[in-house]
């Protein structure tokens, strides 16, 4: 169950067939947040990564023992990337309703930098892209991730709140 009333929650089921309820809201979801999704962009391009198995995405992952949510956002950023993050933005958070609920929280960051590094770990490093990222459901060179309705809705609320500019819709 969800706490208290929220207006704004979306509803939809994401490519594998599972509920997510997302909100532009904070601390909406009974489960605490323990990862994280970030929305990059640097020189006014998207910062993607290519993760081994899944394709292009936005980095993200796990928030660590002892690190904040926007700690584990510039350390996800920076280990899949080697991006440095100048501004970061709270944008909301989704759950999950997989067979242990989960909930993510999404932040956009705006990157001062990259540097080259010999490991990005589970990814194999920064991919630029300069087209519209909310269309890219049948191109199979991006992640599942990139596919469902919170990639089109947290860009859109981006552009809503003139957090990103509209040159590149």
């Amino acid at each position: 169950m969800l706490k208290g009333w929220c207006l704004d929650l979306i509803n939809f089921i994401d490519k594998n067939g599972l509920l997510v309820n997302l909100s532009f809201e904070k601390n909406v979801f009974p489960e605490k947040s323990k990862h994280v999704f970030i929305i990059t962009r640097w020189q006014d391009q998207w910062l993607l990564t290519k993760h081994k198995s899944r394709g292009l995405e936005f980095p993200g992952g796990k928030r660590e023992d002892g690190e904040s949510l926007e700690e584990a956002a510039k350390r996800e950023v920076f280990e899949e990337t080697g991006g440095i993050v100048s501004k970061l933005f709270y944008i909301g958070q989704y759950q999950v309703m997989d067979e242990v609920p989960f909930v993510k929280t999404i932040y956009f960051a705006d990157i001062e930098s990259i540097e080259r590094k010999s490991d990005y770990l589970e990814t194999e490093g920064p991919v630029l892209f300069n087209g519209e990222i909310r269309h890219v459901q049948n191109d199979s060179a991006f992640s599942f991730i990139m596919k469902d309705e919170v990639v089109k809705q947290a860009i859109d609320y981006l552009f809503d709140k003139s957090v990103v500019k509209t040159n590149q819709e």
